[in-house]
């Protein structure tokens, strides 16, 4: 796809790999729509990088399909649909207080898993519609798993499932929408240098950093947007995960 003047929509774009996808592809031409729940952080960014901010819960039926509509009016029908927005609240099944709350269990799958399967849902129904590009293709959907989804350690019960439920969306979603020339991909990110992972004491992040087996760092957001671009522009990648991680493997703790 050559994104230059295509409109795209970006859940969790006012922050982390969200933020750099979102900068990435204004960078290549497209019109971006950010969808995300922090009002002040999106309108911040969307100002700043000449994106469009569109409140949004992406776990919310209505509310999602009020945001697609408002960035619809905005730059015109999707062509592009990248979902980063998550959380990845942490927690034992069974922990010292006793069995995790179902409703924190819940949060983690309704915003993660079926967040991203709403704006999959409501953004691919339009997309069907639109006018076929060159080699028949009409549209393409990113969304972001993670190694958590292979590699889930402990204390990560509910990221885990949420990304794993995403990995197993990516193969049916792609032959689902195959006919209509709209490619599905995933991509399992492993650690990358978010605001969250910022918040962690500079020792903290040495270690994480020290895991990574090469190159022996944190994951630059910008990386992940890259891969973002690629997958965009190279037609023969669907219905697959690509893990970005620098071969790292999580150990259970």
């Amino acid at each position: 796809m050559n994104i230059n003047g295509v409109a795209a929509l970006v859940t969790g774009g006012a922050s982390g790999l969200g933020a750099a996808t979102v900068k990435a592809l204004i960078g290549e031409g497209a019109k971006v729509a950010i969808l995300d729940f922090d009002r002040a952080n999106a309108e911040r960014y969307a100002a700043e990088t000449g994106a469009r901010a569109v409140i949004c819960d992406v776990s919310d039926a209505a509310a999602a399909e009020a945001a697609v509509a408002a960035a619809e009016a905005a730059h015109g029908p999707a062509r592009i649909l990248v979902n980063c927005a998550g959380v990845g609240t942490p927690g034992k099944a069974v922990g010292k207080d006793g069995p995790l709350p179902l409703a924190a269990f819940a949060k983690v799958i309704n915003i993660n898993l079926i967040g991203t399967f709403n704006l999959v849902r409501l953004a691919a129904a339009r997309m069907q519609t639109l006018e076929p590009l060159a080699g028949g293709e009409r549209a393409v959907i990113v969304n972001t798993a993670s190694v958590a989804a292979y590699d889930g350690q402990i204390g990560q019960v509910a990221y885990a499932a949420s990304k794993g439920g995403i990995v197993s969306l990516t193969l049916p979603l792609a032959r689902e929408f195959a006919s209509f020339g709209i490619r599905v991909m995933t991509i399992a990110p492993g650690i990358f240098l978010t605001p969250l992972l910022r918040t962690l004491p500079e020792k903290a992040q040495q270690s994480l950093a020290a895991s990574v087996p090469f190159p022996n760092r944190l994951g630059d957001p910008a990386e992940y947007a890259a891969l973002v671009v690629h997958i965009l522009e190279n037609q023969m990648l669907n219905g697959e995960v690509i893990r970005l991680d620098a071969a790292i493997r999580m150990a259970p703790r």
